[in-house]
């Protein structure tokens, strides 16, 4: 609706997970560079945690377009599959068709497919999505897929995006086995406050965007605080502070557009982990010490 008004060419502020609106700062692309180096060369699971809207997907699908040509992602959307129906899950995900065989059964034809792919000098990754919403016994049955290796080499490598509740079930005494096997963490933190600026500006210029600063510091200083660095909330913010601005025909957006912003929207106090900005880069991607 207010595209052409600021002269864009497609929605900045979209909270569906784009790579080409990936945002790097805040060592965002550092973290990236790590999940790439840990599918390519790790052999255990990584595990990537963050409060809901601070990035997850959106590191998800950016690994996703940036691993090498011979690694196959494979996808678990659904976390509330059982222990069994995940393995026909990940069969049907490697185009496998697993109707009528019993688990024992396509837990072999994967591992035959797998060894297939890894002759053929091919990896697989599999990223796991709302991982803290899955039944502990899937997510042990998902680990158990880590035995299926040859000499040298895991046949499958495992991320795990979830959030902090996660961490919480693989404290569980009956998840250590799963917990040991996790190689590397990643936490991805809410946006600094002071960055919001910048990112604001990157989404807008990636949309096309070619004037002067369109929000001003009142407005972005606001969108900070009450989104409180969390990337989802800023988009819808923002989104909506532009649509407000848009309708007064203003080619700048004020505080008061993104009060009207703040009172459209229904923003629950988010429960966050204290002191994440201790997370660097061996905090947030640090073998497990196990």
């Amino acid at each position: 609706m207010y595209h052409f008004h600021f002269g864009l060419d497609e929605a900045p502020f979209s909270i569906t997970p784009n790579p080409a609106f990936f945002y790097s700062g805040d060592e965002r692309g550092e973290m990236l560079a790590a999940l790439l180096y840990a599918v390519e060369h790790g052999e255990g699971i990584v595990k990537v945690t963050g409060e809901v809207g601070s990035g997850k997907t959106m590191l998800c699908r950016m690994l996703d377009r940036e691993l090498p040509p011979h690694i196959d992602a494979i996808y678990l959307v659904n976390p509330s599959l059982g222990p069994q129906e995940v393995l026909y899950a990940i069969a049907a995900e490697l185009g496998l068709d697993p109707g009528g065989r019993r688990s024992d059964e396509v837990l072999r034809l994967l591992n035959s497919e797998l060894i297939a792919r890894h002759a053929a000098g091919r990896q697989v990754v599999l990223l796991v999505e709302e991982a803290q919403a899955m039944p502990l016994e899937t997510l042990e049955e998902i680990r158990l897929l880590t035995n299926l290796e040859t000499a040298q080499h895991k046949l499958l490598q495992i991320v795990l995006f979830g959030q902090p509740e996660l961490d919480e079930h693989l404290s569980l005494p009956r998840m250590r086995q799963l917990s040991e096997r996790i190689t590397h963490s990643i936490f991805v933190p809410p946006l600094p406050l002071e960055q919001v600026g910048d990112f604001l500006d990157f989404r807008l210029r990636t949309a096309g965007y070619r004037g002067a600063p369109l929000f001003s510091r009142e407005a972005i200083r606001l969108i900070a605080k009450v989104s409180q660095g969390i990337v989802r909330r800023i988009n819808i913010l923002a989104d909506k502070a532009l649509l407000a601005a848009y309708a007064d025909d203003s080619n700048l957006v004020r505080e008061s557009h993104v009060r009207r912003a703040i009172r459209d929207s229904n923003f629950r106090r988010s429960r966050f982990i204290s002191g994440w900005k201790r997370f660097f880069w061996w905090g947030w991607f640090a073998p497990s010490g196990r």
